[in-house]
């Protein structure tokens, strides 16, 4: 099932090119905001989906692309990142040590928004492709042979950066949990329907121009082993995100005008748009790129302020 927020979280499920409202189906507190919501279709979808799935099938629908998505989970309690979690295609000797940071809740965008780049002397932005899960029930020290059990579903994140910030206090906070810089969406499809989520293909493209071909495979830290260490430091709610990391190799800077398209196998489209009003430019090339030309650093910034 793909479950969607949409026309002002209208709450939604997408069958091939329309989408169902189930309000009907799930009855909408008038005090409750749309992650609440949520939440209690998470915490109780066994007892919700029957009702859901029957009107879902009596009801025609309408055009999904006449309709504007909500992020599928509009304010997650936490979002949680997994930090140089490939192997970059076997060219790391071994995984790099476990590691995770927190992002924003703040920072989430909806399918068809804008990522907008600060005024921050960032080195480069590069949007990152991931997998996301989100939680299904409440997680605490779990054991990675339980972790799938503890899984809602699945959908498109981007982990967005602003790379090379070295002053002002919290460069790594400054660097990922800003406004915009959680893409995510453009729903959430139940782990049901994703029968192997450790081998998709992830897809991101700027402008139409594949940039990022990697298949979750290559995960160096797969995701009951994450599941189980973030969830031996604090707790994991229904309604949490966590994302599991991206391969580096094909991650490039993204400047105004610019077109973000992810595309995660079973998981739909994610289109945004790119915002800078300080219209900087930077090379256009992969860090594989920048490594085969033999350089050792990002593309650099070649015009606009900071460069």
């Amino acid at each position: 099932m793909k479950l969607a927020f949409f026309n002002n979280f209208t709450l939604g499920v997408v069958k091939g090119d329309k989408i169902v409202d189930i309000s009907k189906a799930v009855p909408v507190d008038e005090h409750n905001h749309a992650q609440g919501l949520l939440n209690r279709i998470i915490e109780s979808f066994d007892d919700y989906r029957p009702e859901i799935e029957k009107l879902v099938a009596a009801e025609d629908g309408i055009d999904v692309a006449s309709v504007t998505f909500n992020s599928p989970v509009p304010k997650p309690h936490n979002i949680v990142c997994m930090a140089v979690n490939y192997m970059e295609d076997g060219t790391r000797d071994e995984p790099a040590p476990i590691n995770a940071f927190p992002k924003s809740p703040n920072a989430v965008l909806p399918d068809g928004g804008t990522i907008v780049l600060p005024d921050v002397p960032a080195t480069i932005f590069e949007p990152e492709a991931e997998l996301a899960l989100v939680i299904g029930k409440k997680a605490t020290k779990i054991k990675a042979e339980e972790a799938y059990d503890y899984i809602f579903g699945y959908m498109n994140f981007i982990d967005m950066s602003a790379r090379g910030l070295t002053s002002g206090g919290g460069v790594f906070y400054q660097m990922k949990s800003r406004d915009t810089f959680a893409p995510m969406g453009p729903y959430l499809v139940t782990a049901d329907e994703i029968k192997n989520p450790q081998n998709l293909q992830i897809n991101l493209h700027v402008n139409g121009d594949l940039k990022q071909n990697f298949n979750t495979d290559d995960m160096a830290h797969k995701i009951p082993r994450a599941l189980e260490w973030i969830t031996s430091i604090h707790t994991l709610e229904p309604g949490d995100v966590l994302a599991t990391g991206t391969n580096h190799r094909g991650l490039s800077p993204i400047m105004d005008g610019d077109t973000v398209t992810l595309e995660g196998e079973g998981l739909g489209l994610l289109t945004l748009k790119v915002r800078d009003d300080l219209k900087r430019e930077w090379e256009r090339a992969t860090r594989l790129e920048r490594e085969e030309q033999g350089h050792s650093d990002t593309a650099p910034q070649i015009k606009g302020k900071y460069s």
